[in-house]
């Protein structure tokens, strides 16, 4: 196992509620439709907005560290290339869009989530996906 990139990025729940209620606001834009079908299906949807905000960011931020020392190939990524999407318990992943899973490689990323009072936190770290090892019985 390699470990490639960590991210952390904290939201401030309350913060984020006053920029979707903004007027004319295009933050949602920043969402998958399978991510806003699902938060908009829940109490409190500026907190699993923020939540998600988070997830997205920390991974971004596990890619930035992956690339230490070298530019980025894509600035302008955009935050709908990690969608974040969950289990039937709530627990939360991410499925990559074409364009940052193409720089990434071969990867997993392992996310976490968490909300306390009016802060969601979440930490994303990249780890290398080794090939599989073949095997005789593979062969």
């Amino acid at each position: 196992m390699a470990i490639l990139g960590i991210g952390v990025d904290v939201v401030v729940v309350s913060a984020f509620a006053e920029q979707l209620a903004q007027p004319g606001t295009v933050m949602l834009r920043n969402f998958t439709p399978g991510e806003r079908n699902d938060v908009d299906r829940r109490q409190d949807p500026a907190r699993h907005y923020a939540g998600r905000w988070a997830v997205k960011e920390a991974v971004v931020k596990a890619w930035s560290v992956s690339r230490f020392g070298r530019s980025p190939k894509e600035p302008n990524l955009s935050p709908r290339e990690v969608e974040v999407v969950t289990d039937a318990w709530g627990r939360p992943s991410v499925r990559l869009g074409s364009v940052l899973a193409g720089h990434l490689g071969e990867v997993r990323v392992h996310v976490s989530l968490s909300h306390d009072g009016d802060i969601a936190v979440a930490m994303a770290v990249l780890e290398l996906d080794p090939a599989p090892v073949e095997t005789s019985a593979s062969q």
